[in-house]
């Protein structure tokens, strides 16, 4: 069993980094991805193909300005998503956080807090599911 977390460029490493270091701090496995919804998307479809078999049990996903990310990998899987919006414009995050709580009907994100404390609950969060599942 383990974590993903997402994000969708390299200048959101510094942020999500903070996730990375609960699940270190908790000794919980995860993996990290820098892959753009809008850039990547067929390289996203092809690692959720395959989350289930790599025993993800849920997934962080930060992005910014439109955060398309969170939304789109939950569209094709099941495993529950960590919605984090990043401040990425002149809106602070606002945008981005509008984006991921207005997902539609069938397209569940859980959402967290603007920017590094988000980050830090959603992998706080993260670590209590992994918890309560391997405890079944």
């Amino acid at each position: 069993m383990k974590i993903w977390i997402f994000m969708g460029s390299k200048s959101d490493r510094e942020i999500m980094a903070s996730a990375e270091d609960v699940l270190k701090k908790e000794s919980i496995p995860f993996d990290t991805f820098i892959h753009s919804a809008h850039r990547e998307p067929e390289r996203i479809k092809e690692l959720m193909k395959k989350a289930k078999d790599e025993g993800v049990v849920a997934i962080i996903a930060g992005a910014g300005l439109a955060a398309h990310l969170p939304g789109y990998i939950a569209s094709m899987t099941d495993i529950p998503v960590l919605g984090v919006p990043l401040s990425a414009s002149s809106l602070g995050g606002i945008d981005s956080l509008l984006s991921i709580v207005q997902m539609p009907a069938g397209v569940p994100v859980a959402t967290f807090g603007i920017g590094k404390h988000g980050v830090k609950n959603a992998a706080i969060f993260a670590c209590r599911l992994y918890r309560q599942l391997k405890t079944r």
